[in-house]
């Protein structure tokens, strides 16, 4: 046992004693139990950190946006939104030594790529960076990093009482969801993100410390968080089949929105991937695009929760009132317009917040749009004449197609607006929305095109179980280095020298630099090496073959098993910097495949 040995190692006063506890009940409750009990652990822990983040940016959005005139609020969109993308890339830069990658498609790096190990690091700068961004008017979203601080406690957690890998990531998915759950109080959505997003290509038995861990963090998130900072709405109209059609429009006009929004946001990427400016000066650029959209359309500040509410109830004019068309009578078209511009620009925003420095995610701002989107869509129809158009219902189901669209998601959209609506009579305008459009974004893209990237690349799991597998194998670790060379022009009596030596039937025919020129294989020597009168006639150069492919040193392993199946052959020479450094072969790729396959499979208990 672990803590046996850090008493041998490191005497009684350095263990600390509640790890005592826990590897005595590691040792002493079944696996099953232990992973129970692990999930209550994770959850709450999780669930709290979402919390506190939840209330810390709520009250900084609710003094300036409610205890502040409108003219000192004009100061604070134009000061705070910049500070908040510079003071996290300066965090960043002096904390946390940067960061390669942030949001949901950490994670699911993580689990593919690192075997479910997420950096301790992880499980405080997230909150901290995102605290900052959308604390100070970043127009982002809080929930990406609470799903990823959780993710990195439920890995953390599991590593220091050395889980093996299915353990490990369920333990991951349950602090992911328990974060969700808390920042939503949707402990059902929380688990249709982990199922959908997190553990796409896994394959699990075990639910039960997800479900637990789900009602820890949204207990912890009733019973903490108070009303106004929950994500609940009250009014909403029953559902009526007659509006069937304008929940199908809704449906069409949300998947054809999230399209444009991540098309914005991957142009927005570009744009500054491409500008060969420090990180500090890309955050002060992005700092001034966002800090100037706040100003012009003030509901751009920070997550916008509190502007759906008043959306969804129908007070539109409460923001009017805050911006500067305060100053113009207030007419129908002046609504649609206002609705119309932020959400457009709330695409460009929350880009511009991410990738210009800041640190957050896309849960807010695609319900957010899909708010102001279901308004808009609801005025339009009102000033067609359709009176009887349920604007509040559209709000909501408006949200949830968008989300659908964005997150690729949309089981867990569903869920969230239900439960967040209490709204559960809403599921059949809630899957007709979503399912469209989530059908109209799959059209364009079959994968997320935040995502897009990194799967291509075989960097994380898809819903091809083969090449998950595949994809978690090292190609370096399979090279086999003790190669057989021989230069061209060496006699046939030095290749049969060679093969009485050596224990494989191919050898390389390299240049006196080490490059690759070509193979001699046992089949083309078979007719010739028991005819000792061409020893000293042939040459290699004679004998040898060119090289069907070479598998390059940086390949996926999912890239050499192309290669070898595309070359019908057993081996490839690996090449590193044109230098021969190997051979790939199918046996170790199949030993390798099965040994992982094996650990996990479902009958691979631990």
């Amino acid at each position: 046992m672990k803590y046996k040995r850090d008493f041998q190692r490191y005497s009684l006063r350095k263990v600390k004693g509640y790890e005592i506890v826990m590897h005595w009940l590691h040792n002493k409750l079944t696996r099953t139990q232990f992973l129970i009990f692990s999930g209550i652990l994770v959850g709450c822990t999780a669930g709290m950190a979402g919390v506190v983040l939840k209330m810390l940016v709520h009250y900084i959005h609710y003094f300036i946006t409610y205890k502040v005139h409108f003219s000192t609020q004009v100061v604070f969109y134009l000061v705070f939104p910049f500070l908040g993308i510079v003071l996290t890339t300066l965090i960043v830069k002096w904390f946390f030594q940067g960061q390669a990658r942030k949001g949901i498609p950490a994670i699911l790096y993580e689990i593919a790529q690192n075997s479910s190990f997420i950096p301790p690091v992880k499980m405080y700068s997230q909150i901290i960076q995102s605290a900052v961004t959308v604390g100070l008017g970043g127009s982002a979203g809080l929930e990406s990093p609470i799903a990823v601080t959780g993710a990195a406690i439920g890995s953390n957690y599991a590593r220091t009482y050395h889980l093996g890998y299915k353990e490990r990531t369920l333990l991951l998915a349950a602090g992911a969801t328990a974060g969700i759950a808390s920042a939503f109080n949707a402990p059902i959505a929380g688990m249709m993100f982990a199922f959908e997003i997190l553990l796409t290509g896994v394959v699990f038995s075990d639910f039960i410390p997800l479900i637990v861990s789900a009602v820890c963090g949204s207990l912890l998130s009733k019973v903490i968080l108070q009303e106004e900072v929950l994500f609940h709405f009250e009014s909403r109209q029953p559902f009526n089949y007659h509006n069937i059609i304008f929940y199908l429009g809704l449906g069409i006009l949300c998947g054809l929105y999230a399209r444009y929004y991540v098309l914005m946001a991957g142009m927005t990427e570009r744009f500054f991937h491409k500008l060969k400016l420090t990180p500090v000066r890309k955050a002060a650029l992005g700092g001034i695009f966002l800090s100037v959209a706040c100003v012009l359309m003030p509901p751009l500040f920070g997550e916008g929760y509190t502007t759906v509410k008043e959306l969804a109830a129908g007070n539109a004019q409460n923001m009017i009132e805050h911006s500067f068309l305060r100053y113009l009578p207030l007419e129908s078209w002046m609504v649609l317009l206002f609705t119309g511009c932020v959400c457009l620009l709330k695409a460009f925003s929350a880009a511009v917040t991410i990738q210009s420095g800041g640190n957050g995610g896309n849960f807010a701002p695609s319900l957010f749009s899909g708010a102001f989107l279901g308004y808009f869509f609801a005025v339009i129809c009102h000033t067609l004449g359709v009176q009887t158009i349920p604007v509040t219902n559209l709000v909501l189901v408006g949200m949830a197609g968008v989300m659908s669209g964005v997150m690729y998601a949309p089981l867990t959209a569903i869920f969230l607006i239900a439960e967040a609506s209490s709204g559960y009579d809403l599921f059949i305008p809630l899957m007709m929305v979503t399912v469209i459009a989530f059908l109209v974004v799959k059209w364009f893209s079959p994968i997320s095109p935040e995502m897009q990237d990194l799967a291509m690349q075989g960097k994380i799991f898809t819903r091809e179980h083969d090449k998950n597998i595949l994809s978690l194998l090292k190609l370096e670790s399979m090279i086999e280095t003790d190669v057989q060379t021989i230069t061209s022009s060496a006699r046939l009596r030095e290749v049969i020298e060679l093969l009485k030596k050596g224990h494989r039937n191919i050898i390389a025919v390299v240049t006196p630099g080490g490059q690759l020129e070509g193979l001699v294989t046992l089949d083309e020597l078979r007719p010739i090496m028991f005819n000792p009168d061409l020893y000293d006639k042939l040459i290699v150069k004679q004998i040898m073959k060119p090289t069907q492919a070479v598998v390059l040193a940086d390949d996926s392993i999912v890239t050499a098993v192309d290669k070898l199946e595309k070359a019908q052959v057993w081996d490839l020479p690996v090449i590193k910097d044109r230098q021969l450094v190997g051979f790939i072969s199918k046996s170790a790729i199949l030993n390798q495949y099965r040994s992982m396959l094996q650990e996990h499979s479902d009958s691979a208990e631990a």
